[in-house]
């Protein structure tokens, strides 16, 4: 035979006409179920692997892949620092830093915040807040002119607009005749930026590097070098490679151990909605095996036939896991290609959904993305189709079993 017997059995009774069509109702609705708990799980990851990228991103913005500071926050000579990882494979571009906390007040307002140094030119090579603009430019800060760009969060606390006047006071107290007092600076407000996440809308200021290390007095020195790299993944093992170079005196931090808590967060709440959207697969597969419990029920007789004919326990085994796994092969595929192309499409199919109905899924004055961002992962997709097409094949394992064990001669006598 050109194919096996097993297989040709399986296939034809796959493709017969049942007497029982409730048998064949089960069969279809087991394949629609894999198909759409595959579709389900593939497009949730997807949508999931988007809003990660989308929060890494925004993060990526302000947080540098990789930082350099020196030992009590502070250290001169940034130069030597950014040769050295100018060094480094992938590297993009580097920038110094002076940062600091402090409290801004307009008026009655006041707030914590952190204060960073920048200097204008280089900081858009490092980082993305120069493209975040929604007032002013990062080129507006210049030395010795005290001007600040704000979080537009922090600027509608405070009540501020560009042009406005602040005063930034920071911890370090300056010995006068009347005592200890804080040192405070007054700032005109001329940019305000909108990153799209509270934690630096809020709470971050920036000022250019002199005027910074003029209000923590650090003139000369700088708190750290940030540098970008090409491949944000590259960024721990490059971390590494560039504490070595640097020796002692330095340390050298990469964006994933900034914000440690927050990525791992996502990477957990992934595999637990990996693992609850999965039993949507694991209860369609098993349905299989009540379809083919009932077909066992239904074909005693041709089984006994075939046993007599000469066909083993295996061979009816096999027969039986055949028909089960085509159910698996065929919703597990249906639900791979309808998985596939709605991932493909979803930032174009919600919207479509909210003009069509009038509703809006994430309102924009409520969520900061207020779209459904979507990155299709191969691996992903390689990951749900192994384990649905494993899962419907372990369902076919007992039926399977319980109809190679048919005695002829019992499934016979009342026929």
């Amino acid at each position: 035979m050109a194919r096996p017997f097993e297989l040709l059995v399986g296939l034809r009774y796959t493709r017969a006409k049942r007497r029982n069509h409730f048998i064949s109702f089960i069969s279809l609705t087991s394949m629609i179920g894999i198909a759409l708990g595959v579709m389900v799980l593939i497009t949730v990851l997807s949508v999931m692997n988007g809003f990660g990228e989308e929060l890494r991103a925004r993060i990526l913005g302000v947080v540098s892949h990789v930082t350099v500071s020196g030992e009590r926050g502070r250290f001169e000579d940034w130069q030597r620092v950014a040769t050295a990882a100018a060094k480094l494979p992938g590297h993009v571009a580097s920038a110094p830093f002076v940062q600091g906390q402090a409290m801004i007040t307009h008026g009655r307002a006041a707030a914590g915040v952190i204060v960073r140094g920048i200097l204008p030119g280089e900081e858009p090579k490092v980082a993305a807040i120069g493209d975040k603009m929604v007032e002013g430019r990062l080129e507006n800060l210049r030395a010795d002119e005290f001007g600040v760009v704000l979080g537009r969060e922090l600027a509608w606390k405070l009540g501020v607009q560009t042009g406005s006047t602040v005063t930034l006071v920071t911890p370090e107290g300056q010995l006068t005749p009347a005592g200890l007092l804080p040192r405070l600076k007054r700032f005109t407000v001329v940019g305000i930026f909108e990153i799209g996440m509270y934690e630096f809308d809020s709470g971050l200021v920036l000022l250019h590097l002199d005027d910074a290390a003029r209000l923590y007095q650090m003139t000369g020195q700088v708190s750290g070098v940030r540098v970008k790299l090409d491949d944000i993944y590259q960024a721990p093992r490059r971390a590494l490679e560039l504490e070595v170079e640097l020796g002692e005196g330095y340390r050298v931090r990469d964006w994933t151990r900034e914000h440690a808590n927050f990525f791992r967060a996502l990477k957990m709440e992934k595999t637990v909605m990996f693992v609850i959207m999965f039993f949507i697969v694991a209860v369609a597969a098993f349905n299989i095996v009540s379809t083919l419990v009932m077909m066992v029920a239904d074909k005693r007789a041709e089984i006994a036939i075939l046993r007599t004919l000469g066909a083993g326990p295996r061979s009816i085994m096999a027969i039986f896991m055949v028909q089960g796994s085509i159910i698996g092969v065929v919703g597990t595929l249906l639900g791979v290609v309808l998985g596939v192309l709605l991932s493909l499409n979803v930032e174009s199919i919600v919207p479509a959904l909210e003009r069509l109905f009038g509703i809006q899924f994430l309102a924009a004055d409520v969520y900061y993305i207020s779209d459904l961002p979507s990155r299709l992962d191969w691996l992903d997709v390689a990951s749900i189709t192994v384990a649905a097409l494993l899962m419907s094949f372990v369902a076919t394992l007992y039926p399977a079993w319980r109809a190679a064990q048919t005695q002829p001669a019992e499934a016979l006598r009342y026929e």
